[in-house]
């Protein structure tokens, strides 16, 4: 888990400039893999009880503009953020209980999927999501139906 020092270096070599701000979000989305943006902004507040909303939502917006993090939404889903990047994995989404678990990219190198017509597009990532449900949802082992 990185520590502020490392947040302050991530940001200085973003080009972003060092603000406590920054770093309590990226701690937050560190801390919080896949949060929201309300679940993010109360973390936040517990370091910087008078941050404001609107200055969560920015720094996420910069932070993800910047590459720092990544801004997921599954369908259905409100945005939600994580600090895995660069390496175009995919997630496992709990149709139950909405819990959300990363998986490594399908197969190959990104962006792990291959269009069959890219149309003229220059395809620099791929977006999986698979749906179904997790562990702590999933009936017991005897009565799953067998594939």
């Amino acid at each position: 888990m990185p520590s502020t020092p490392e947040y302050v270096e991530q940001l200085r070599t973003a080009a972003l400039r060092v603000t406590r701000p920054r770093v309590a979000v990226l701690d937050a989305v560190h801390e919080n893999p896949h949060a929201d943006t309300d679940t993010i902004f109360v973390k936040v507040r517990t370091v910087l009880p008078d941050v404001s909303r609107q200055a969560v939502y920015d720094v996420l917006h910069a932070l993800t503009e910047a590459g720092l993090i990544r801004r997921i939404q599954p369908a259905g889903s409100v945005a939600r953020y994580e600090s895995r990047v660069g390496d175009n994995h995919h997630h496992l989404v709990c149709r139950s209980c909405g819990a959300i678990t990363d998986v490594d990219c399908a197969v190959g190198a990104a962006p792990c999927l291959t269009a069959s017509n890219s149309n003229g597009y220059l395809v620099d990532e791929a977006e999986v999501v698979y749906w179904g449900l997790c562990p702590d949802c999933s009936p017991p082992p005897t009565s799953r139906p067998r594939p």
